[in-house]
């Protein structure tokens, strides 16, 4: 079936790729550290190179500028021993780790992002990586280059994405109001591409991917594209027309991954993201990076080892016991009582004390949260900070919050907010779909 070839392809490049021939990448020697484990482990990456794109392409599919020569997407997708749960976790592009740099190589750095290790050693120097910092092994690969993703995406007649804000990014081309939206084959390409939204970085852009996946599984699913096992074979053949693999990965090993995921529900699909410690861990001549949080990412990884769901595990997830949904450094509150003040500040809330000015007889009641339109996430933040307060929201134009300590006692509790839990927590595929039932206006890009 047409739709199932472009829908596994679409599935494994996640990102545009150029087309390739059949080809065959020398699968990667045994490094010291991986151990074998249950299950099967594909290491799926998608190549930054704009070679053999004329200037026409490059316009049209709004990727300007020199290629990295490096992998802009890799994911790690754990197949269980039974067949029944697939786990898919992406690896940032900027993840610092060691390189499994080979004794005798001469010059290159022995650390630096995860995706440099393509530069220096191409597929084979990736996938020991990969095994190095995850203690895992590979038992397939497979690489895509930067186009064909665009044509995938029209011939399976659009994707669906979704946000609840406006996206806008200038280099990646994406422009979108609020909403569900069907987007043809460009406008998906910007979507899984932007990197500049909101904060800047590649946490965002790896969740919108996971999410624009997941629906297309469950579109491809509900129209039974993967309901005839004969058809993966055809599958495959197709796909290995468009994507390198090693020398260990063949047409039947293709064929049953194809067959086992396209029979998975989505309570059995999973997707996250690794757990960072630090977001900008700034390293001389390497710039920005990434660092993994080692317990949580030790725990996600001897996860997948043990062949165990990733979701509900809270040694990978912890679950603290007052979450807040934003950055609380984001929120500047000015508060008519001192020691509320102070313990607003405690937890991490930029705080004004304007306790000098507070009426000398409190209003009966709790305390009473004021907070600009728009801002909903931010007031839950806050409130959760403060048990019992009441929300009100004003249009007034000003950006700050206002908090009015009322008569009765005020309890202030530590809010804990986790970046990773917004960005990259480990959800099933059902959680990640589009859930709106009356898409916008088709998006589109000639």
């Amino acid at each position: 079936m047409r739709r199932l070839v472009l829908g596994l392809t679409l599935i494994v490049t996640l990102t545009s790729g150029s087309y390739l021939g059949s080809q065959t990448v020398s699968a990667a020697s045994q490094p010291s550290g991986r151990t074998n484990g249950r299950g099967t482990n594909i290491l799926v990456v998608g190549v930054d190179s704009r070679t053999g794109l004329s200037a026409a392409e490059k316009r049209r599919l709004h990727v300007g500028g020199e290629g990295c020569d490096c992998t802009d997407v890799m994911m790690l997708v754990h197949l269980s021993e039974d067949q029944r749960r697939a786990s898919i976790v992406s690896i940032p592009r900027d993840s610092y780790v060691e390189y499994a740099v080979p004794g005798d190589a001469v010059g290159p750095a022995s650390r630096g992002k995860i995706n440099g290790a393509y530069k220096i050693g191409r597929g084979p120097l990736t996938v020991r990586t990969v095994e190095k910092a995850t203690g895992l092994r590979i038992d397939h690969y497979l690489e895509t280059g930067f186009t064909g993703f665009e044509q995938a995406v029209d011939n399976l007649g659009g994707a669906t994405v979704c946000t609840d804000k406006p996206l806008k990014d200038e280099n990646s081309g994406l422009d979108i109001s609020a909403g569900t939206h069907r987007t043809d084959g460009n406008a998906t390409l910007r979507y899984v591409r932007a990197r500049h939204i909101n904060r800047a970085g590649d946490l965002g852009r790896v969740r919108r991917q996971q999410r624009m996946v997941s629906d297309m599984l469950a579109q491809l699913s509900s129209e039974g594209a993967f309901a005839d096992p004969v058809n993966t074979v055809r599958t495959v053949q197709e796909l290995l027309k468009s994507v390198r693999t090693d020398d260990r990965t063949g047409l039947g090993d293709l064929v049953r991954i194809g067959w086992a995921l396209g029979r998975l529900s989505a309570d059995r699909t999973e997707f996250s993201t690794v757990p960072i410690a630090d977001f900008d861990h700034r390293v001389p001549g390497v710039g920005s990076t990434l660092v993994w949080h080692e317990a949580r990412s030790r725990a996600l990884w001897e996860a997948l080892r043990a062949d165990r769901p990733i979701t509900g595990d809270p040694r990978i997830q912890p679950v603290p016991e007052t979450p807040a949904l934003t950055n609380p450094a984001a929120v500047h509150v000015r508060v008519d009582d001192a020691t509320v003040a102070e313990g607003l500040r405690r937890s991490g809330f930029v705080v004004t004390d304007t306790s000098a000015s507070a009426p000398p007889v409190r209003p009966a009641g709790p305390p009473v949260i004021s907070y600009p339109v728009g801002r909903q996430a931010d007031a839950s933040t806050l409130a959760a900070a403060l048990p019992g307060s009441r929300l009100r929201v004003v249009n007034d134009g000003n950006a700050a919050f206002d908090l009015a300590v009322g008569s009765q006692p005020v309890v202030i509790k530590t809010v804990t907010y986790d970046r990773n839990v917004a960005e990259g927590a480990p959800v099933t595929a059902e959680s990640l779909r589009c859930t709106g039932t009356s898409p916008a206006q088709p998006v589109g890009h000639s």
